[in-house]
């Protein structure tokens, strides 16, 4: 397998140099811009594997950058890492929403950081590697995951997720009418040792739900545990017509 290459958007020199070291040194070849603008085109000539994002830029803050890169067919599929000293949960939560894959706030375990990082790279990289099959039928033929092609399809029709949304459906969609704890889906899409609040999981199960379009409802909620996928199309799900 190739080295992985990350690229840094961060304008503080030495937080920089700290994560680039530490990536170096785990076989993740690295490179830091300082501005929003500069990582934006950087992107667009030579896509990495991830982006560590920094939210406070001197041009375009990161909310911005993220958005611009997740609305961009060409770059949307480049998984982002906020890398940020704003941890309040609107923050966090404002950052999933705008398609980040994950969130470490500073000041941060490079262990922990590193984690993340080969978490998101193992997602994008390795869809299906838990042993499932690489396609997966559902709802009565509406609904196709395909892991080793990282697409779904929704009523013959391509859906557009991000690798955290990607990773959630299908674990979800492994044991459909089984009930998942947020704790469950958490460890299962960000690994163990992260921690996050409830509420980033509810973020995420409505941003898949929206891109399901009329099977959304296919992913019901378990009030006082978490969310289970269903063993057919919900009844509110009208089908295509020919």
């Amino acid at each position: 397998m190739p080295q992985p290459v990350a690229l840094i958007v961060e304008d503080e020199t030495e937080i920089a140099e700290l994560v680039q070291f530490h990536l170096e040194r785990e076989g993740i070849s690295a490179q830091s811009v300082r501005s929003g603008r500069k990582a934006l085109d950087v992107v667009r000539h030579a896509k990495p594997d991830v982006i560590l994002l920094d939210l406070m830029l001197p041009d375009l803050d990161g909310l911005e950058v993220c958005r611009r890169l997740k609305q961009d067919r060409e770059t949307r599929d480049v998984p982002v890492v906020m890398l940020t000293a704003r941890g309040a949960e609107s923050d966090i939560v404002a950052g999933i929403e705008m398609g980040a894959d994950d969130y470490v706030t500073k000041p941060f375990s490079p262990r922990v950081l590193l984690a993340r990082v080969r978490a998101v790279l193992r997602r994008n990289q390795a869809p299906g590697a838990d042993g499932n099959p690489d396609r997966r039928t559902l709802l009565d033929g509406r609904l196709v995951i395909d892991a080793a092609r990282h697409a779904i399809t929704v009523d013959g029709s391509p859906a557009d997720f991000t690798v955290t949304e990607f990773a959630l459906l299908e674990f979800l969609a492994q044991k459909p009418g089984f009930v998942r704890t947020r704790d469950q889906i958490i460890a299962a899409v960000h690994g163990r040792s992260t921690v996050l609040s409830p509420r980033t999981v509810d973020v995420h199960v409505t941003a898949v739900r929206r891109k399901l379009g009329p099977l959304g409802d296919a992913i019901e909620t378990v009030r006082g545990v978490g969310y289970r996928f269903s063993e057919e199309a919900p009844a509110s799900a009208v089908p295509p017509t020919a």
